[in-house]
This record gives C-alpha cells, structure tokens and sequence, in this order.
C-alpha cells in the first residue's frame, strides 16, 4: 500500500514538473513568436501571441502548432493606393502552423480573422480634399456616407450620397455610390462619382491573408480576413 502510495506521489509530483515545464516553453514561444511576426511584418506595436492546445512541447516535437491566436490592438499601417492606412483591431486565428526551432518560419495551414478601419482613417485614403466618408445612420445596413465638394455650373456645391461598401479581387475596399442626385443637370452624376466612388487595394498584410467581407458599422467597417498558406514570419 505504501508503495502505491509513493508511486502516485512521484507521477503527480513528475505530472506537475511536465506541466510547468511545458507552460514555461509556451511564455517563451510565444515571445519569440511575437517579435518575429512584429519584425517580419514591419510592425510598430508587439502583438499578443497565444498558442492554444496541450501539450505543447509535443507540438514543438511535430514542428506544428494546432493553433494560435495573434491580436493587435493598435493595428497595423497597411498601404493603399500609394497612401497609407491604419487598419486597428487586427485578430487572426491561425490552424496548422508549421514552425521551425527558432520561429524563423511560421505558415500558417488556414487562418480567419477581422480588422477595422475608422472612418477617420478611410477618409484619409480617399486622397480627395474635402472628401469625407461617414456612417450612413439607422436603416442603411452596410451602408456608408461619403460627402464631397463639386463645381456645378461654376459654384461649388456640397453633395453627400449613401454608398454600398464591397470587397474586390480580395485585396480592394470599393466604395460606390447607390444613386447620384444629378437633378437632370448634364455631368453632374460623373463629377460627383469622381469625388465619392473609389476603390482602395490594402497591401502590406501577411502574405496568404485576405480580404473575404466588409460591414459598415457606427465606428466604421469591419473585414473579415481568410487565407491559406499564411506567411507570418520569415
């Protein structure tokens, strides 16, 4: 009986060692993990690395992650048509990531994800003066507001329309206005389209990640990212 008894005792006491031990070697990774991406990427922030699943060192053994949650509160400075454009709140999920020892290389077998662009920033990738692009209020789902300034017949008037938000080739936000209040007027419609419709292509995220749906909400839009092959370092 003792000797079961002293038996137990040293797999529990083996069991809590294996526990540490593997808990410390995720802290670590994750670390490591999360300078590389922040380096590979061109980050100015660290994000926030966390390895799912249990145990860990045998899934370091298999150079294979089950999966892995990287979050960026303060977002990312993507590019877009030759202008920069923060993109806040990016949260990716990320299955089958295979690794090497050092974390140099990390890919990710799928992944899903959103990110957020304010308005704030949206207007400033317009790139048109006095351009300005808003919620498009109650009762316009997915919609967005852009107003911008026209010369008709030579006075400049100030005109706001309801625009639908899209996603194209999976890299392109295009914002397209619904309708054009010409009032009949001869190129009025084409003016103002050149002020408010617009495509933005977003470059400058890990390789393998795209752009998949938008949603106009009050604070601005939110993407739904999905990919395959994602490069996340190296």
């Amino acid at each position: 009986m003792r000797g079961i008894r002293a038996t137990l005792i040293v797999l529990i006491v083996l069991g809590a060692l294996f526990v540490g031990a593997d808990r410390a070697a995720v802290y670590v990774a994750e670390n490591q993990a999360a300078d590389k991406i922040r380096n590979s990427q061109g980050l100015s922030g660290t994000p926030d690395v966390s390895i799912k699943g249990f145990p860990f060192l045998t899934q370091i053994a298999d150079s294979r992650l089950d999966e892995v949650d990287v979050k960026l509160d303060g977002g990312i400075t993507a590019e877009s048509g030759g202008r920069s454009i923060r993109v806040s709140g990016f949260d990716a999920r990320l299955h089958g990531v295979r690794i090497n020892s050092s974390f140099t290389s990390a890919v990710a077998d799928r992944a899903s994800g959103t990110a957020h662009i304010s308005y704030e920033d949206l207007t400033k990738a317009v790139g048109e003066p006095g351009a300005t692009v808003g919620y498009a209020g109650q009762g316009q789902t997915g919609k967005v507001k852009v107003t911008g300034h026209v010369k008709i017949m030579g006075q400049d008037i100030e005109r706001s329309v309801i625009s639908s938000v899209s996603i194209v080739d999976g890299n392109t936000v295009r914002v397209h206005a619904d309708e054009i209040p010409a009032q009949g007027l001869p190129g009025v419609e084409e003016a103002v389209r050149k002020k408010t419709d617009f495509d933005r292509r977003i470059t400058g995220l890990p390789k393998g990640l795209k752009l998949d749906k938008v949603e106009a909400t009050p604070t601005g839009v939110d993407i739904t990212l999905t990919g395959s092959d994602v490069n996340l370092a190296g």
